[in-house]
């Protein structure tokens, strides 16, 4: 088998206003994301997903679809899809950062090589080590107050356990006021996490999170900016409540920093940020040796970027979604889909589609429609 064409498409979805999330780093309105199909000689074609967003990654749609074009497809093109590791390590060569591209070819290619040996890609990876039902959380907006209980109401009554507040958007009163407001109204048997993104100072951290304490809150992710791995460390350490590492860890070395300062208590993992599934479980690998679980986080990805998460939530020991639900939630969000059928996210639940590869088909109509539309 031999890889014959790279193919993508610039997609735009649009996200449901009502639950928007809203955080530190602005509004998610709207998706525009890159599909990617890697073509081959036997008619197999392999379909991976690029949740590009400038904000977050420094990558954009339209830079995703001219670097696949020029630079990553020739590296690809009449090579066997096999060989994968090779392919990561060439890509990586070639063009430094962008992980979310480099995440779209390597679930493109896991989905093609499940497809032609006919297995789900966990099993590729070594098998399920956890239950194919995934427990996740859903996530409200840093907005008013009044906005986020009824959201998280509405979600706890589907079936959710575990809500997510979005705080660190400008006034820690504020956040205070939002997730006393969110406990009070769902009592104390429902789980909250709070998310800064990155948004509060080391000071502000200290001081609201020591505020946010008496709420019974599971973890804190991310109190303070993604490159000050010192400052989190510090807040770490004067906290009563564990912290988990996100935006800080897109890369190995990163996870090898927030080991070596013990700044985080709990990482966050998943196949966009970290530049492939692959890069994902070997920062999960190094998590567990050094005593720290992992949480699976998003990107508001649609059904194949989803499917690629619950894949590796699976087959990934140190993914301990039982104790920190993960983030597969990106299908929950959007008004639209790239697939015939839903992906699988119900009452609190997610499911590993079945089938060969990454076990998601596209319906071509509406990924059509989605790329005629105006992002």
């Amino acid at each position: 088998m031999r890889i014959t064409a790279v193919e993508t498409t610039l997609i735009t979805a649009t996200i449901d206003p009502e639950i928007m999330i809203i955080s530190s780093l602005g509004s998610h309105r709207l998706s525009r994301y890159v599909l990617l199909h890697i073509h081959t000689d036997e008619g197999i074609t392999g379909l991976g997903e690029a949740t590009v967003m400038p904000g977050w990654s420094g990558e954009t749609p339209e830079g995703a679809c001219a670097l696949v074009a020029r630079y990553f497809a020739p590296e690809l093109v009449g090579h066997d899809p096999f060989e994968l590791e090779r392919h990561m390590h060439t890509l990586d060569r070639v063009v430094v950062d962008n992980p979310f591209v480099k995440a779209a070819i390597e679930m493109a290619l896991l989905d093609l090589q499940g497809k032609k040996l006919g297995v789900p890609v966990y099993d590729l990876l070594g098998g399920r080590c956890h239950d194919t039902a995934i427990p996740v959380k859903f996530v409200v907006a840093a907005t008013e107050p009044d906005i986020v209980v009824r959201n998280a109401q509405r979600m706890v009554a589907t079936g959710f356990d575990t809500i997510k507040i979005k705080v660190g958007r400008g006034n820690p009163d504020a956040d205070v006021e939002r997730v006393r407001r969110v406990r009070e109204a769902l009592g104390n048997d429902v789980r909250l996490t709070v998310d800064a993104n990155g948004g509060w100072t080391v000071t502000d951290a200290i001081r609201t999170i020591r505020r946010l304490e008496p709420f019974n809150l599971v973890l804190v992710e991310q109190p303070v900016h993604r490159k000050d791995i010192a400052g989190m460390a510090r807040v770490r350490s004067s906290v009563g409540l564990p912290i988990m590492a996100d935006e800080a860890v897109f890369t190995v070395a990163d996870a090898l920093e927030v080991i070596r300062q013990d700044a985080a208590d709990i990482v966050s993992v998943y196949p966009g940020k970290n530049g492939g599934i692959l890069k994902s479980r070997l920062i999960a690998q190094l998590a567990e040796a050094s005593g720290k679980p992992c949480h699976i986080g998003s990107n508001l990805e649609l059904e194949p970027g989803s499917a690629a998460m619950a894949h590796l939530a699976v087959s990934t020991a140190n993914i301990v979604s039982q104790r920190y639900p993960a983030d597969i939630i990106g299908p929950l969000y959007h008004r639209d889909r790239t697939t015939a059928e839903p992906f699988g996210v119900d009452g609190g639940v997610a499911r590993v589609p079945e089938g060969p590869g990454l076990g998601v088909t596209l319906d071509e109509r509406r990924v059509a429609q989605l790329a005629g539309s105006e992002g």
